[in-house]
């Protein structure tokens, strides 16, 4: 099972884990923005365990078989062996890609995550899904592999710009959903403008930990897993056309404008308390504004939600909530309430 490690700093950990690892060669991937801000701070610990480093072009627009193959042949060209280990230094499109690359590589070698964004610590780096996009479809290529560990240390998130924060914010707002009203309403009343770093540690364990539960109970997504892709049905449809488009977004904006889309539909189909949604709606409006696409984009986007991973027969199912808590699976939603939840998003 994954150990998730709540560490500040984390170098002793880091430093402690790889040792016990008894790794013949420890290689360190990151990008190119945390390379030049997070490995640093890790820097003594590193230099101690004699790592190798491999750098990667950032952001999602990487996240690709060019990019995971430059990991291995780095690592294959760095004498990696089965008994090697890779660190995977930054955020969700570190672990994804850095963890699939160490699934594949001689047929898995083990590999540690440290995340270094709020997105990467709640959401990316738990839970053993990792993967790369393919064909401008999010995540289509992939495996269920966990790391040995993940490495939680909040001090990271002081290298943070305000969108990203944001963008992790929105898979916390999401977690808060799926748990109960209290969450709820710590996290839509939570100002990103000016954030209690404080505070958001504590609400970053609660978030790590309702998915953890999750997790747990279903870890390879046959059941009750399927309730974290609340707001990532459409939010990957929206996510897929602004790559296409070469205009790409953060995935958490992606996900919290897709969790508009969803709670309407959750309203109109299964209950949900619309004094709540509108609540909920008005908190990601204020919080990440518009998303650009109008109705020509319907049938794009429907197209792209065609190849959710939820899917059974061709049929596109989605995870609504017939409350705060309340999650109800497999959902199917008729094309026409489907637009009207579109056009809930571009017009209020």
């Amino acid at each position: 099972m994954q150990q998730i490690l709540f560490t500040s700093p984390c170098q002793p950990d880091v430093l402690r884990l790889c040792r016990e690892s008894r790794a013949d060669r420890i290689f360190l991937l990151t990008d190119e923005t945390t390379h030049r801000l997070c490995r640093p701070l890790l820097a003594s610990c590193l230099d101690e365990l004699g790592v190798t480093d491999i750098v990667i072009p950032p952001t999602d627009e990487h996240k690709h078989i060019g990019t995971l193959q430059q990991v291995w042949h780095a690592l294959s060209q760095g004498g990696a062996s089965r008994h090697s280990m890779l660190v995977n230094l930054g955020g969700g499109m570190v672990t994804d890609l850095g963890g699939f690359a160490a699934a594949t590589f001689k047929r898995g070698i083990r590999f540690l995550h440290v995340p270094t964004t709020l997105l990467s610590m709640v959401d990316a780096a738990v839970g053993g899904k990792t993967g790369i996009n393919f064909e401008g479809l999010k995540n289509e290529i992939g495996a269920f592999a966990e790391s040995d560990a993940v490495c939680i240390d909040t001090a990271f998130l002081q290298t943070l710009d305000s969108e990203n924060l944001r963008s992790g914010y929105a898979e916390m707002l999401k977690h808060a959903l799926l748990s109960d009203e209290a969450m709820w309403a710590e996290h839509v009343a939570f100002d990103l403008a000016q954030p209690n770093y404080a505070a958001l540690q504590h609400m970053v364990r609660q978030s790590i930990e309702v998915k953890r539960r999750i997790v747990q109970e279903d870890p390879h997504e046959h059941g009750l897993r399927k309730a974290l892709n609340l707001g990532h049905t459409v939010g990957h449809a929206f996510e897929s056309l602004a790559l296409e488009r070469h205009t790409p977004v953060l995935h958490g904006y992606a996900v919290a404008w897709g969790l508009v889309c969803e709670l309407y539909l959750s309203a109109a189909l299964t209950g949900f308390p619309t004094t709540q949604m509108r609540q909920t709606v008005a908190f990601i409006r204020h919080t990440y504004g518009p998303f650009a696409f109008s109705c020509k984009d319907y049938d794009a986007l429907h197209a792209l939600m065609l190849h959710d991973k939820k899917n059974v027969s061709g049929t596109i199912r989605f995870t609504l909530l017939g409350g705060i808590g309340q999650v109800q699976l497999d959902q199917q939603v008729p094309r026409t309430l489907l637009d009207e939840a579109f056009d809930f998003l571009r017009e209020g």
